[in-house]
């Protein structure tokens, strides 16, 4: 399956791409690049790409000449790095349309404006617009009117079903689309949705790329999302500028449902490192250890997670802002698990951390962050004594 990652930086250089063209070229980013390093980095690219002595291939394991301990590994494909990498008014969409504003699309969208995209959005909840309205953005009444006076569309849903209802519904997205127009369906939904919406679209004769993405609250507002797209590649290639706005970096993988696959994967994991960790946090405690330095101890670690730093001091204070709400976490752990048996794949992990999600939601902490699972954990203990 081809893959295609286009890699932006942290955000203090959010106007830097690095690209790399070759079938198997493994780059490390390296701790402390300096803004004055690019120039110099973007020439060692792109000369030491065709002196690679190596042939990876399918089966052998790359040998790493870099001497420094490496900050992330990337794999990269189908960029070249002669290209050029500025983005100007020409390459964006002249008009954007955004569907939902919630956690995830109100900062999406409000990204794009700052970059001086045209944006039009419509929410069910029409005062979550109204910040956006402040800052320049445009109203339309339905998803309908949204469509039809936008080229490329965003959609950002809380659940299937409401996904499938804004989609191809009665004024729905659908209904305003047609040829020459581009639907992009970022919302986290099960593969079978997702082809619906793609075949509602596309019978319209517009384009179709779902594009879930892998990131929550924070990375959204820093503009540091990870999009997972597949569908038509043509859309894919027009969108691309504005998924770098909002995003670090954005894969292609192919058909209509590879995307929504790779999300729910990639949540399924999530989901059951928190409930794992909670596990730990608790035991800790419970040994006479401080969970603190637990989550200094880990941090530190080959078990280390940015999630595990972000989220385990305030879960020691009992606190769970919503970055990504419980009840998501639940909705993707049981899509997750439909998906899996649907090909005959035992998740039994999955399963028990689904169990204990839906624990938490009985407890009233549905729209409380998803790391309020460890408040599952706490009622048994209570409830065994």
């Amino acid at each position: 399956m081809a893959k295609t990652l286009l890699l932006k930086t942290t955000p203090n250089f959010s106007q830097h791409y690095l690209y790399l063209r070759h079938p198997s070229i493994i780059l490390y980013s390296p701790p402390n690049v300096k803004t004055s390093c690019f120039p110099q980095v973007m020439a060692m690219c792109s000369s030491f790409y065709p002196l690679l002595p190596i042939n990876f291939g399918n089966k052998a394991r790359p040998i790493f000449p870099f001497p420094t301990k490496p900050q992330s590994l990337v794999r990269f494909k189908a960029f070249s790095s002669q290209a050029d990498t500025s983005t100007t008014k020409d390459d964006i969409p002249a008009r954007i349309g955004f569907l939902g504003l919630g956690i995830m699309g109100s900062p999406m969208a409000q990204n794009l404006l700052k970059a001086g995209c045209d944006v039009t959005v419509w929410n069910r909840t029409k005062s979550k617009c109204d910040p956006l309205l402040s800052i320049g953005a445009k109203y339309k009444a339905s998803p309908e009117e949204v469509a039809a006076s936008c080229d490329i569309t965003f959609a950002m849903l809380a659940d299937p079903e409401s996904a499938a209802d804004v989609a191809c519904g009665k004024h729905g997205a659908a209904r305003g689309m047609g040829p020459g127009k581009g639907y992009v369906d970022v919302s986290t939904v099960d593969g079978d949705t997702s082809k619906l919406i793609c075949q509602h679209i596309k019978a319209t004769g517009a384009q179709f790329l779902e594009a879930p993405v892998s990131g929550s609250k924070k990375p959204a507002e820093d503009g540091q999302l990870i999009f997972l797209t597949a569908g038509d590649r043509s859309l894919y290639e027009v969108v691309g500028p504005l998924l770098d706005i909002m995003g670090k970096s954005r894969f292609y993988l192919g058909d209509v449902g590879n995307g929504a696959a790779m999300k729910l994967v990639v949540n399924m994991i999530m989901g059951s490192m928190m409930a794992s960790f909670s596990e730990g946090l608790l035991l800790s405690e419970k040994v006479g250890l401080d969970p603190s330095v637990l989550v200094e101890v880990i941090s530190q670690g080959a078990i280390s997670a940015p999630m595990y730093s972000m989220k385990g001091p305030s879960m020691v204070k009992s606190l769970y802002p919503t970055a990504f709400p419980l009840k998501h976490q639940q909705k993707d752990l049981r899509l997750a698990l439909g998906l899996a048996e649907s090909v005959s794949q035992s998740t039994p992990i999955a399963a028990a951390a689904n169990e204990l999600y839906k624990v938490a939601k009985s407890h009233g902490l549905s729209d409380d962050d998803f790391s309020a699972v460890i408040e599952a954990l706490k009622a048994r203990i209570q409830d065994k004594k």
